[in-house]
């Protein structure tokens, strides 16, 4: 688990959240830190009112970038400036309020409470499948509050989610520290998670589902499975976050991550291959103690060559009671420098991806209520669609409607109503 620091700048809407972010990290099983230099990672949830406020954002995540882990930027100035922070030469993981968690995490997997039972929180419906994971990540501190997956039975997990969908869920998030690994305890070590969803493709309603963070391991044993199920349910979005944290073999072998690289490159051609359209999410680790200069330049290759749309950052930090942690680690220099290198590809390669979506149309969801008067939707890829003015058009979350995309930004893209 992570220690957290957060900072937030300007009005209630940012302080409400930066309430909600904390609360997520804190069922996450993350703890706050007494300051930004006692913090694996802090946060600054921005604002960007005039120019000066702007010069202060950009002042102090300078600050919390020499005093912290790492660093996540978010909040106004994020969403409307992103790029001005990698301009003033803030290496900084800068993502939307809702991503923070999962940017916040130091490579780590989610965590599961004991008690965890589904959540409806406005139109969003968020149902974990399983609690523990079958890994055993030589960095990452979790497995030791969450043990083996432990899944309860496919019924189970179905009645829960037709539970959720009746009463108003129209977005299903399936969750849990290995959404891949689902049933490994129960079918012999291999997944049930694509009999999962097609069972749950089944319930009575209108809804979407996003498949939450599956380790490529457990995706690989049945990626053919898994690529059918989302190309025959449409139900589904076409959205897989599979972290691979390394390009070099022999660093997720020091990780101890199970799979291989050419393994991820399968789950990926074979997405590629059944899926006209679809969003690869993926994590990287820079910086881990065993990584040489040439280890770095594969994960550089790597993210060039499967491009996928989000991507997570991380500069590596020792855990306590980690055998990652009795490593000696590079330097701060080192990993500062490879972290800047690969944001720079990152933000390079979704820019890309963005672009490319102007001038389209495309049926989205809408899911909740964005800054001001807009409203945040998904595509069918599970791309964030922002809907602007969205009460004068009529638009609140629960709705389906067709979008032409006119512009975009860092994280996301704007869409007018047609």
């Amino acid at each position: 688990m992570a220690r957290y620091h957060i900072e937030t700048y300007g009005c209630t809407a940012n302080r409400g959240e930066s309430r909600t972010i904390e609360r997520r990290l804190r069922d996450g099983g993350h703890r706050p830190a007494d300051g930004p230099a006692e913090a694996d990672v802090a946060i600054l949830n921005t604002c960007t009112v005039v120019e000066k406020t702007e010069r202060n954002m950009l002042r102090r995540a300078e600050e919390l970038e020499a005093e912290a882990g790492d660093l996540v930027v978010t909040g106004c100035m994020a969403l409307a400036q992103g790029e001005a922070f990698a301009e003033a030469g803030v290496d900084a993981d800068v993502v939307h309020w809702e991503e923070v968690p999962a940017a916040a995490m130091n490579g780590e997997c989610p965590t599961t409470t004991p008690d965890a039972e589904p959540v409806l929180d406005g139109v969003i419906g968020i149902l974990p499948i399983a609690r523990g994971c079958m890994s055993d990540c030589s960095y990452c501190i979790t497995k030791r509050a969450t043990g083996r997956i432990d899944s309860p039975t496919v019924e189970e997990n179905v009645e829960k989610a037709r539970a959720l969908v009746h009463a108003g869920a129209k977005e299903l998030r399936i969750t849990g520290q290995d959404t891949g690994v689902y049933g490994w305890d129960r079918n012999q070590g291999e997944s049930l998670l694509p009999e999962l969803l097609s069972r749950i493709c089944d319930i009575d309603g209108d809804f979407r589902v996003r498949v939450g963070m599956a380790n490529p391991k457990g995706v690989h044993g049945v990626r053919e499975d898994l690529a059918d199920v989302f190309a025959t349910n449409e139900t589904i979005y076409n959205f897989l976050h599979a972290p691979v944290q390394s390009g070099s073999d022999d660093v997720l072998t020091d990780m101890r991550r199970q799979h291989e690289v050419e393994e991820f490159r399968e789950v990926v051609d074979t997405f590629d291959d059944r899926l006209e359209e679809w969003t690869l999410s993926t994590d990287f680790i820079v910086g881990f103690p065993t990584e040489t200069d040439a280890d770095h330049e594969l994960s550089m290759n790597l993210l060039s060559e499967v491009r996928p749309e989000k991507i997570n950052v991380t500069r590596f930090s020792k855990r306590p009671g980690t055998d990652a942690a009795e490593m000696k680690g590079l330097g701060g220099t080192v990993k500062k420098e490879r972290s800047k290198a690969m944001s720079e590809l990152k933000r390079e390669v979704v820019a890309e991806a963005h672009e490319s979506m102007v001038g389209e149309r495309r049926e989205v969801l809408a899911v909740r209520p964005g800054t001001g008067d807009s409203v945040k939707c998904r595509d069918g890829a599970y791309r964030q669609v922002i809907v602007q003015d969205a009460e004068a058009r009529g638009v609140a979350p629960g709705d389906t409607l067709e979008v032409e995309v006119t512009a975009h930004e860092t994280m996301y893209v704007f869409g007018r109503p047609v």
